[in-house]
C-alpha cells in the first residue's frame, strides 16, 4: 500500500485538481464517473484523471487513502472533496463553484449556471 500511497499524494499534490474515476475524461466507464467528468468537462476545469480500471493497487489504495469507499473521487488542491452526490449537490447549490474560487480553480461560471438552471 505504501507505493500506491506515495503515487496517490505526488499525484494530488502536483495537480490542483484530481479525479479518480473508472474510465478517463474522455471515456468514462461508469455512470458516476461520468456524471462527475461531464460536469468538470463542461465547466471547463482542468483537471488531471486517474482511471483506476487502469490500476488495482491505485483502485484500493483510493479507497483506503481517503476512507471512502467508492469512485470517483475528487480532490481539489490535495483535499478529498466527495464523491459524484456530494459533487452534483455542491454543482447544483453553488457550493462548488465557491471552492473552485477560493482555491484559485478557473471554471467557466456561465456553464456552471446553465447547469444549475438546467436542473432547476
Amino acid at each position: 500500500m505504501t507505493d500506491a500511497k506515495s503515487r496517490i499524494e505526488e499525484t494530488i499534490k502536483g495537480n490542483d485538481v484530481v479525479l479518480y474515476m473508472k474510465g478517463t475524461k474522455s471515456m468514462p466507464q461508469c455512470g458516476f464517473s461520468s456524471r462527475v467528468a461531464g460536469v468538470l468537462n463542461y465547466m471547463g476545469v482542468d483537471f488531471a484523471d486517474v482511471n483506476v480500471l487502469a490500476d488495482e493497487e491505485i483502485r484500493q489504495g483510493i479507497k483506503d487513502f481517503s476512507d471512502w469507499p467508492t469512485i470517483p473521487q475528487l480532490y481539489v488542491k490535495g483535499e478529498f472533496v466527495g464523491g459524484c452526490d456530494i459533487i452534483t449537490e455542491m454543482t447544483l447549490s453553488g457550493e462548488l463553484d465557491t471552492l473552485f474560487d477560493e482555491n484559485g480553480v478557473s471554471f467557466d461560471k456561465e456553464a456552471a449556471d446553465k447547469i444549475r438552471e438546467a436542473n432547476a
